[in-house]
């Protein structure tokens, strides 16, 4: 029973978030007015063939409607240096997020990559050639195992470059100062060197 009230406290909660009447969510969801006012008051749960297409509408993970708890992230500075890394181990989709937060991709929760300081013999080659980093590497770039994106960080922005198998690594980045060198091997995961 509490967990039908924390249920119907969320439903009411992202229904109001959205500006719609328990009529309009009802009539999305060809279902009556009085179900949804039920689900509000904890007296009953959403059907579970009904949880899709509620989540959709409210624009809710269905995990955290049925747990219900939506917990904001606390705020966390704006510093791009810390910006966390997540990348899909199916289609090597990247998503960047300055705080902590759920991402998914494929069907699947993805967890952040832990970055790893990298040791002299992984670092990527830098060059100053005219006012860019010039960056190559001898590292692998075959379909298995290769670098599937070089990031340059600094305090306010990221810039990120994609690379693809099978071709070399030569690529040029404006210098605006020191950062963080930061690429993604698909194979032993999240590097940085200072720049």
């Amino acid at each position: 029973m509490m967990q039908n009230i924390d249920i119907g406290n969320i439903i009411r909660k992202l229904r109001i978030e959205k500006e719609m009447t328990q009529k309009q969510l009802a009539d999305k969801m060809n279902i009556s007015d009085k179900t949804i006012s039920k689900w509000e008051r904890g007296l009953g749960c959403p059907d579970v063939s009904l949880l899709p297409e509620l989540a959709d509408i409210l624009g809710v993970n269905i995990g955290k409607l049925l747990s219900g708890n939506l917990t904001p992230n606390d705020f966390v500075g704006g510093n791009m240096k810390k910006v966390k890394y997540y990348v899909c181990p199916v289609c090597h989709n990247i998503s960047l997020c300055t705080g902590d937060a759920e991402v998914s991709c494929c069907g699947r929760k993805i967890d952040e990559q832990e970055m790893q300081k990298a040791k002299n013999d992984e670092k990527l080659s830098v060059e100053v050639i005219e006012d860019d980093w010039y960056v190559t590497t001898d590292h692998p770039m075959d379909k298995e195992h290769y670098i599937s994106f070089i990031a340059f960080a600094t305090g306010d922005r990221v810039q990120i470059i994609k690379q693809y198998p099978e071709w070399d690594i030569q690529l040029r980045i404006p210098k605006r100062g020191h950062g963080m060198l930061i690429w993604y091997c698909t194979r032993h995961g999240l590097f940085h060197q200072l720049i």
